[in-house]
């Protein structure tokens, strides 16, 4: 019984056996040279400015979760589309429904404030 899980467990082995052969490998050919310029950050070749942490505003924060909760809402819209024709009225009336409920909610955030930049 346990024969027919070898192939797998062979496969699991090598795999395991490469990756530590290329970390080893890795670990005694590689350049071990330190120096301070491989610690700075690098952002374009500019020199950085400033910490490398800082605050950043909600704002940003609430933009990015509104343009994913819109964006995969209207992913949903796709399978719909392919199927549309087969579903009839019923689908065009829930369809609707969904697009409508989207709506408010961007509406809402439109009102809200949340879109705007500054």
């Amino acid at each position: 019984m346990l024969l027919q899980y070898a192939p797998i467990a062979l496969l699991f082995v090598f795999s395991l056996g490469l990756a530590l052969l290329i970390l080893v490998l890795a670990h005694a050919v590689g350049p071990r040279k330190v120096s301070f310029t491989k610690f700075i950050p690098y952002e374009s070749g500019m020199v950085p400015i400033g910490p490398g942490m800082r605050r950043q505003p909600i704002r940003f924060y609430r933009i990015a979760m509104l343009f994913l909760l819109f964006d995969i809402e209207i992913i949903f819209l796709l399978p719909w589309a392919l199927v549309a024709r087969k579903l009839g009225l019923f689908g065009f009336i829930e369809a609707l429904i969904f697009i409508v409920m989207l709506l408010v909610g961007y509406i809402y955030a439109w009102k809200g404030g949340a879109l705007e930049w500054e």
